[in-house]
């Protein structure tokens, strides 16, 4: 299955809009990361590995939030918030999931008013 024309145009707006912002083109990893900074509020000058992964975690389970694959269950003390998964994902081809997410990613933009 291959990328539709609307869903490849505006993942290009946002990573142009995205790339005025931060000065650098984001692939969809990179996206997912400022998301789950945004969804933490997570500042720390060194980032491990397990930390990023963390972050990018708590992003797909945001954005998946949208269409009821996950809820918010709270936030720990640290400040972070914690999913429960609602119902399975969909089994997917790679091209296909990478596709899901964008769309999920896309909606997430256009609700923050981005």
């Amino acid at each position: 299955m291959f990328i539709s024309d609307d869903l490849q145009q505006r993942w290009w707006t946002l990573e142009a809009r995205l790339m005025e912002r931060f000065g650098k083109k984001p692939d969809l990893e990179a996206v997912l990361f400022l998301i789950g900074l945004q969804e933490t509020g997570f500042i720390q000058e060194n980032i491990s590995k397990e930390q990023k992964q963390d972050l990018m975690h708590v992003a797909v389970c945001k954005v998946l939030s949208q269409s009821g694959y996950y809820a918010l269950e709270g936030n720990d003390g640290d400040g972070w918030p914690h999913y429960r998964q609602i119902k399975e994902l969909p089994v997917m081809v790679l091209p296909v999931q990478e596709n899901f997410i964008k769309d999920h990613v896309l909606l997430y933009f256009e609700q923050q008013g981005f």
